[in-house]
């Protein structure tokens, strides 16, 4: 999961639209979604290492947004593939 909170939010979603169809080998993209605001933003992919998914997002959002990283507990998640 990346949990972010957003400083310019159309810098933000249109450098992960761009680089939606290049996701590293391997990774899917499960969701992403916005507060209304635009301030907040969570996105959950599916990778082999949280590193992996931090250094595809820092590339390309790193300067529009401040992101921590977590692993999903796809036992207790709710609608998340196990």
């Amino acid at each position: 999961m990346a949990v972010s909170v957003v400083s310019d939010n159309t810098k933000f979603w249109d450098g992960l639209k761009k680089v939606h169809a290049k996701l590293p080998k391997g990774t899917e993209w499960k969701l992403a979604v916005a507060s209304k605001d635009g301030t907040r933003a969570v996105n959950v992919l599916t990778h082999d290492s949280i590193a992996g998914v931090r250094d595809f997002f820092e590339t390309h959002t790193g300067a529009h947004a401040s992101t921590e990283y977590f692993e999903a507990d796809a036992a207790n998640a709710v609608g998340l593939a196990r």
